[in-house]
C-alpha cells in the first residue's frame, strides 16, 4: 500500500498516522511509482483540489497504476460548477476505464443523482 500528496506537511502528518504505508510526495498529474495496485482510491474530493485542467492527467496516471482487474475509486462533490461527473466518466473512458459501480455515499448508498458521487471504474 502507498499514499501520496504534493504537500510536505500533509505527508509528515500522514506518516504519523499510517507508518506502515509508503508515503510519497508527488504530483498526481505526473507521478509514476513503478508498480501497480488492486485499487487506487481518491477520497476527500481529490479531483476538486488538483490544478485546473489537470483532471484528465490525474485520472490517466491513476489508471496507469491499476493491476489487471483493479479499481479506480473516487468520490467528490458535484455542485458548484466544477469538475462534473460526465467529464470524470469521459476522462476515465479516455484512460481505458469503464464505469463499474456508482454510489451516493462511501457506505455504498444507491446512486439516484445528487451532489456527491462515489464511482468505481475498472479497465475496459
Amino acid at each position: 500500500m502507498a499514499g501520496g500528496h504534493i504537500d510536505y506537511v500533509f505527508i509528515s502528518g500522514a506518516r504519523g498516522k499510517g507508518p506502515e504505508l509508503a508515503w510519497h510526495r508527488l504530483d498526481l498529474a505526473s507521478f509514476d511509482l513503478g508498480e501497480t495496485f488492486d485499487a487506487v482510491v481518491m477520497a476527500g474530493n481529490v479531483l476538486l483540489f488538483t490544478g485546473p485542467g489537470t483532471e484528465a492527467a490525474v485520472v490517466g496516471r491513476c489508471a496507469a497504476h491499476l493491476s489487471p482487474g483493479g479499481a479506480l475509486v473516487a468520490g467528490f462533490q458535484l455542485r458548484g460548477g466544477g469538475y462534473s461527473l460526465a467529464q470524470y466518466d469521459a476522462d476515465c473512458a479516455a484512460a481505458g476505464l469503464s464505469l463499474s459501480e456508482r454510489y451516493s455515499t462511501w457506505e455504498r448508498g444507491p446512486w439516484t443523482g445528487g451532489d456527491y458521487a462515489v464511482s468505481v471504474h475498472r479497465p475496459a
